[in-house]
C-alpha cells in the first residue's frame, strides 16, 4: 500500500502542487489550509465546502496526521510545556509563555542538537534527526487546540519563536516551509514581526533566509570575543564574530522593515558578566540596530555554570543603557516544569553519542 501523504506539513505553494498533481483546481489549497490550520479539522469528510468526490479521493491518497502529545505540564506562573512523540522512542519540547496580553510559543526544529553549546540542555543530550515541516508545524497545531481562544475570542498564541529544542537553519528547507504556514493567512496569520528564528550563526543560512523568508531574526551570541564564544559555542570557529555581525548587518540592510536584530546573551557567572564584556559587547554592536536580551543562565543536570547575581546582571545592563543600547532582561519562566530557556532536553535517542560521551567525562572527573 502507497503511504499517503501527510498534509499538515505542506505550504501553500506545495498544497497547490499536491492538487494539481490529482487534477483538481490550486484554489482548492486555500480552503485546505484553513481547514487544517484555521480550524484544525483532520477528518476529510467535515470538511464540507470539498465535494464528497473530492474527500474520498482525499482520503484515498493524503491524510493530516499529528503527532501525539504524551505530556503537558503546566508551570506555576502559566507556562505549559508539550512533550510530543516522536518515532523510534525520542520526543520533542514545545513551551508556552503567557505574559500580559501576548502568548510565546517555543517551537523545536530538531530532536536534539547537532551543535554543541555548552550552557544548553539540548546541546548535550546529541542529535538524532531533523524534523519535517509537519512535525515543526504540529506544535503551533497542538497548542492552538490546547490552548483555544481567550474569553474574547482572540488568538492565545500571538508570537511564535524558534527557539525550541535545535538549530533552526541547520533544517533549513523544513523551518522555512512551517514558517510560511505560520505567516500564511489562510494558515495561522502570523505577522513576520511576530515571528522570530533564533541562530547560533549559521552565516550562509542567514543571508539565504533574507532572500527567502521574512521573519524576525535574533541571534544567540553570548560572548563578546572569539576566545570565549569558541568555547561556549563551537560553531563559532567555523563562523566568528565579524563575519556572524557582518551578515547580520546584511539582513537588515536596505530594509525599513527589518529594523533591528535581538542579541541574546546568556549570563554565566564568571564566564562573561564582567564590565570589561559588558564593554566589549558594545563596541561590537556599535553599528548594528539591536535590543539586547540578557538570559539568566537556567541550570540542568551535569552543568557546572552558575547564572550571574542579580546585582551584577542590573550592573551589566545598566552599563549597557549608559552607552545608548536598548536592553532587557528576560524573565525566567517554567524553571519548576524545566521549561525555561536553555533547559529543553525532550527524549533524543543520540546518533551521535554525544551524551553518553559526556556522561564518561564527568564520571572520571568524579573519580579524580
Amino acid at each position: 500500500m502507497t503511504e499517503r501523504t501527510n498534509l499538515l506539513g505542506l505550504d501553500l505553494q506545495g498544497l497547490e502542487a499536491f492538487f494539481v498533481e490529482l487534477g483538481e483546481k490550486p484554489f482548492r489549497a486555500r480552503q485546505l489550509l484553513q481547514w487544517i490550520h484555521k480550524y484544525r479539522v483532520t477528518d476529510f469528510a467535515e470538511m464540507t465546502n470539498l465535494s464528497k468526490v473530492l474527500r474520498e479521493k482525499l482520503q484515498q491518497v493524503s491524510e493530516v496526521r499529528v503527532p501525539e502529545v504524551l505530556q503537558e505540564h503546566v508551570s506555576r506562573d502559566g507556562t505549559r510545556k508539550w512533550i510530543i512523540k516522536m518515532d523510534g522512542g525520542n520526543a520533542i519540547e514545545a513551551v508556552f509563555i503567557p505574559e500580559g496580553g501576548r502568548g510565546t510559543l517555543c517551537v523545536s526544529s530538531q530532536v536534539g542538537c547537532a551543535l554543541t553549546c555548552t550552557f544548553c540542555s539540548t546541546g548535550q543530550q546529541g542529535f538524532n534527526r531533523n524534523l519535517d515541516a509537519a512535525e515543526i508545524v504540529a506544535q503551533l497545531w497542538i497548542a492552538n487546540e490546547a490552548l483555544g481562544k481567550d474569553p474574547k475570542g482572540n488568538r492565545v498564541v500571538t508570537n511564535v519563536v524558534m527557539m525550541g529544542m535545535g538549530e533552526p537553519l541547520a533544517n533549513y528547507n523544513n523551518v522555512v516551509t512551517a514558517m510560511n504556514l505560520m505567516r500564511d493567512d489562510f494558515g495561522y496569520g502570523i505577522s513576520w514581526r511576530r515571528l522570530t528564528l533564533s541562530t547560533s550563526g549559521m552565516v550562509p543560512m542567514i543571508d539565504k533566509l533574507r532572500e527567502d523568508c521574512h521573519v524576525s531574526l535574533a541571534i544567540s551570541l553570548h560572548a563578546a570575543n572569539d576566545k570565549l564564544r569558541d568555547e561556549i559555542i563551537p560553531l563559532n570557529q567555523k563562523y566568528p564574530i565579524a563575519d556572524l555581525l557582518a551578515a547580520c548587518k546584511r539582513y537588515v540592510a536596505g530594509d525599513q522593515k527589518r529594523r533591528h536584530i535581538t542579541v541574546e546573551y546568556v549570563m554565566l557567572d564568571g564566564i562573561n558578566d564582567a564590565l570589561e564584556d559588558a564593554r566589549d559587547l558594545d563596541r561590537l554592536l556599535k553599528d548594528l540596530p539591536t535590543k539586547i536580551n540578557l538570559i539568566p543562565f537556567n541550570p540542568f543536570p551535569g552543568t557546572d555554570y552558575k547564572c550571574s547575581s542579580r546585582k551584577q546582571i542590573e550592573r551589566f545592563k545598566q552599563y549597557l543603557i549608559d552607552k545608548g543600547q536598548v536592553v532587557t532582561v528576560r524573565k525566567t519562566r517554567g524553571d519548576d516544569i524545566v521549561a525555561a530557556c536553555g533547559q529543553l532536553a525532550g527524549e533524543v535517542q543520540d546518533k551521535s553519542r554525544r551524551a553518553e560521551r559526556l556522561a564518561k567525562q564527568r564520571e572520571v572527573v568524579f573519580h579524580q
